[in-house]
């Protein structure tokens, strides 16, 4: 779905500013409303079974949560990186290529998508793991159009932005195997697998992709796609699941 929503790039086709936060908005409602209805809710309903206890359960979440938000906040400070608006974060990249620190910008964001749709497969539970599957996919699309989009603006050609915004992409099934590999290897960490994907995604939406969508003046209209993409995914766990 990186790769589909990176193709009109092929055909000339640019997306204006709005455009872009719209669908930037759209995609942060998506990972919205997966980290609660396929994720945390999930992850709280597991633990309190083990447990037998909702305090347990929800403490377990509380610190799920927070282990994964600090993970992708480490890595947003250990790793050099470059966003295609703020420039580069992170430790000091030396002589890297600047292209190199787009791509691992995407990485920090796209491996706790994967480890999210790999937890949820790996939980036993195939209604789960596909709302989590289709509701990514269908964020990774205007990311992948972001990504494709803002490297023709830097002077790359059409086929290699297209090709770069899908190997973006390609992190998540490795995200998704080291996910399903976790929890299918030890039971007990499904409620912790779960929340820990929560609060890494929670982190980037609240870290980049909200404040990003709001800084060219379309707040409203990205506010806009954030509800209809947090409905949307809300819909499809509601009736998936």
């Amino acid at each position: 779905m990186t790769g589909v929503g990176a193709l009109p790039v092929l055909f000339g086709r640019n997306i204006t500013r709005y455009w872009n936060d719209v669908l930037l908005g759209f995609a942060a409602g998506v990972m919205l409303s997966a980290s609660f209805f396929s994720l945390i809710l999930p992850g709280i309903e597991a633990a309190t079974i083990r447990t037998g206890s909702e305090v347990i359960a929800a403490l377990i979440a509380v610190a799920g949560i927070v282990l994964g938000a600090a993970a992708i906040a480490l890595l947003n400070e250990s790793l050099p990186h470059e966003h295609f608006v703020e420039g580069r974060e992170g430790a000091d990249p030396g002589a890297m290529a600047r292209i190199w620190l787009f791509i691992i910008a995407i990485t920090i964001h796209n491996v706790p998508e994967g480890m999210a749709v790999g937890i949820g497969f790996g939980a036993g539970d195939v209604a789960l793991g596909l709302s989590l599957a289709i509701g990514i996919g269908l964020q990774n699309a205007p990311e992948g159009l972001a990504v494709a989009v803002a490297l023709r603006g830097l002077g790359y050609g059409r086929g290699r932005a297209v090709g770069i915004a899908l190997l973006t992409g390609l992190v998540e099934p490795l995200g998704g195997l080291v996910g399903v590999a976790a929890v299918s290897m030890a039971a007990p960490l499904l409620p912790w697998g779960l929340t820990f994907a929560a609060g890494a995604m929670l982190y980037v939406i609240s870290h980049e992709i909200i404040p990003e969508t709001h800084r060219h003046g379309h707040q409203n209209a990205a506010t806009a796609g954030l509800i209809i993409g947090l409905v949307l995914m809300m819909f499809l766990d509601v009736t998936l699941g």
